[in-house]
């Protein structure tokens, strides 16, 4: 599992507070251009975000679904990109000194051809992504301080 970390200047809470807000998946999550629709009981374990992925006009349609979540420390994804495949996302939030939260976001491919097309190529491309991704995320979460 490829995992990149990041320490944020808000709290726990805060970062969690958008990990719940569905409807800004597609502000910060890298590579998602369009969020369709978000279940009414997200992020309740079994609930989805419906959303599109990639460039117009080769965007792909699909839905990500919460397998757990505990408030305000873990959010885990099973991620769905098909005919891609689908990954398993894992965001873990720690608070640290000072009202800060160092947010872990570990992914990796469970199903699909990204599954076996696994080298250090696409490991170095999803490292990168997902540095990309926090940094947004980041964006959010202290832009909410006021």
């Amino acid at each position: 599992m490829a995992i990149v970390e990041k320490v944020i200047d808000a709290p726990p809470q805060r970062v969690f507070d958008v990990l719940a807000d569905g409807w800004t998946y597609s502000d910060w999550v890298v590579g998602t251009a369009h969020m369709r629709d978000v279940d009414d009981a997200w992020p309740r374990v079994g609930s989805q975000l419906h959303h599109r992925a990639g460039p117009w006009p080769f965007s792909l349609q699909d839905a990500s679904t919460v397998l757990v979540c505990e408030p305000p420390h873990r959010l885990v994804l099973k991620a769905g990109l098909w005919p891609a495949g689908e990954a398993i996302v894992a965001f873990t939030l720690e608070p640290v000194g000072g009202g800060a939260t160092r947010v872990r976001l570990g992914e990796d491919f469970a199903a699909g051809p990204l599954r076996w097309v696994h080298n250090k190529i696409n490991d170095l491309v999803l490292h990168r992504r997902n540095r990309e991704t926090l940094a947004r995320l980041s964006d959010i979460a202290t832009r909410q301080k006021g």
